[in-house]
């Protein structure tokens, strides 16, 4: 006897989507390149493709006939469905191809679980979302960001790009930029902080002069701009220890805003403002130099958006 409806449903959401990919031979629209493509194709039949979002130009699906195209781009054909559109609040998607994701993670979510924690991270968020594509997919943590941290990551989608990344750290990732607002006004425009990075029973990260103890922490700092109570500063990593800004910004007598743990006084918008503004580096496999950039947060640029005047003694008793 045949199953209900339901079933076979269900049976279509488990099975892998049959998604084709072709280089686009010239510039054009979403549509001309489709049809030119899709030549066995009506132009009906397009049409109506189009409309259910089984088109995407670069991993990324559309559904506007004109979307432009330019040569080279990378078109692709869900044939049995809609394309599935990534969706969180938490989350944005910046970019995707078949090995890694590169992600502008929200601040208070878990790069990836804890004993205590499974779900509701980015990495279960994600892995999610994947295996809506296809069951037998899988994502890799690659680096983290503090639960704090806002920022962008990037995340392996096989095993073969997160051994890469994970090998060959220091050579893949050409530049990591971070901006956050401190408290109190810097004193020097730009500087380098240097020291060895240790941490103690409560977990707590604390510097050391002394390299027994610690691992080595570089981190390059430009200020960008001064307030009258805080100052917005860019950080540049030449290492990637845990809470190494955090804990160097603590040392130059400035911490973060919103960070407690490392000494902060003040937290006017009740978080931590530390962001993960650029992130570059070698794709894993094909070599090829990749640049994200997220935009300063609004809530940072208002801290030190103006210089408050002096206060005036008020006549009113």
């Amino acid at each position: 006897m045949r199953q209900a409806n339901i079933n076979d449903e269900e049976h279509k959401k488990l099975r892998p989507d049959n998604i084709k990919s072709w280089t686009a031979p010239e510039d054009g629209t979403i549509l001309s390149t489709a049809t030119k493509i899709l030549s066995d194709h009506t132009a009906t039949k397009i049409k109506s493709m189009l409309k259910h979002n089984q088109f995407a130009i670069n991993y990324v699906p559309h559904t506007q006939f004109d979307f432009p195209v330019s040569k080279g781009d990378k078109f692709s054909v869900n044939f049995d469905r809609s394309f599935v559109v990534f969706n969180n609040r938490r989350i944005e998607l910046v970019y995707e191809d078949e090995d890694i994701l590169v992600i502008n993670k929200g601040y208070g979510l878990l790069s990836m679980g804890t004993d205590k924690i499974k779900d509701g991270t980015a990495y279960s968020i994600m892995r999610e979302y994947v295996k809506s594509h296809n069951p037998k997919s899988q994502v890799f943590i690659v680096h983290r960001l503090d639960r704090d941290t806002s920022g962008l990551m990037m995340i392996a989608k096989t095993p073969e790009a997160k051994e890469t990344m994970q090998h060959n750290w220091n050579n893949m990732v050409i530049n990591r930029k971070y901006v956050a607002v401190v408290e109190g006004q810097m004193e020097n425009e730009e500087g380098v902080v240097r020291s060895y990075l240790a941490e103690n029973s409560q977990f707590e990260v604390y510097s050391t002069n002394d390299p027994q103890k610690g691992q080595l922490a570089i981190t390059r700092y430009k200020t960008l701009k001064v307030g009258n109570l805080y100052s917005l500063v860019e950080y540049e990593l030449d290492t990637g220890r845990k809470n190494q800004i955090r804990v160097h910004s603590k040392e130059m007598g400035h911490p973060i805003v919103g960070d407690r743990k490392y000494g902060a006084a003040t937290s006017p918008i009740h978080r931590l403002a530390l962001h993960a503004m650029t992130l570059r580096f070698v794709h894993p496999i094909t070599r090829k130099e990749m640049n994200f950039s997220t935009p300063i947060p609004p809530s940072f640029l208002k801290l030190v958006h103006y210089r408050y005047p002096a206060k005036k003694a008020s006549k009113e008793m």
